[in-house]
């Protein structure tokens, strides 16, 4: 279910709100607003009352900031304030460089976010050509691209798959709501000359690991270069 069905799911006389939901609401409001990246559901159940509906809290949020110019939005189980979509133009960003990513990485950020759970090799597959290890680390510095798991096949390859903040950036809630073959020849992206057989695939979710994967571990973050041994991380 959309946000915006969800929205309308909720009936207007939602039932009584008690002291303790509206503590809990300004309690979930300050800690999303304070939060640098998107916040998860477990941590606000952490941090609010005992007992409350976390998801009933959220959503009424939701409600609240529906027509404002800042809305609270889901990325996956996780929340966040951002403008309003119809605003974005509004806000000025002349001070911020930006830097476009090459021709490489974006179809490098496609394959992964379409096929995740998805190995260097079967990128490479996909694209005709050898993967850099520069592209990788531009979309990783990005924090759009991280390693998920190890692929339980000879030489357990390491898996890779988008981020909560790849979903944030690119305004989704979840990977499904990537767009499809129809949405993507509608807005000009794939040519009238494609294979008639050609299908995009359904990516699963960036979060649950697959049948054939294994969690990434200290060790394996050790041996990527990610950690120095001990568990602190690289510098």
């Amino acid at each position: 279910m959309s946000q915006t069905d969800m929205i309308d799911a909720l009936d207007p006389l939602d039932g009584p709100v008690t002291g303790l939901e509206l503590e809990a609401e300004r309690t979930a409001e300050a800690l999303v607003f304070a939060a640098a990246e998107p916040v998860s559901e477990s941590y606000l159940a952490e941090r609010l009352p005992r007992g409350v509906d976390v998801a009933r809290i959220m959503w009424r949020l939701v409600r609240l900031y529906a027509g404002r110019g800042v809305n609270l939005i889901r990325v996956e189980d996780r929340w966040a304030f951002r403008t309003a979509a119809d605003l974005s133009f509004v806000i000025r960003r002349d001070d911020t460089e930006v830097r476009k990513l090459s021709r490489a990485a974006l179809e490098v950020l496609a394959i992964i976010a379409y096929h995740q759970p998805v190995t260097r090799a079967e990128i490479e597959e996909i694209r005709g050509v050898q993967t850099s290890r520069g592209t990788l680390d531009v979309l990783m510095e990005a924090g759009w691209v991280r390693f998920r798991g190890r692929r339980r096949t000879p030489g357990r390859p390491v898996t890779l798959g988008t981020t909560p903040r790849f979903l944030d950036h690119f305004g989704l809630e979840e990977i499904r709501d990537l767009p499809g073959l129809e949405e993507l020849k509608g807005a000009g992206l794939l040519s009238g000359r494609i294979p008639p057989d050609f299908r995009i695939p359904i990516p699963m979710s960036a979060e649950d690991l697959s049948e054939d994967e294994d969690p990434i571990t200290q060790l394996d973050l050790e041996e990527l270069g990610l950690l120095t041994p001990g568990g602190g991380e690289d510098e």
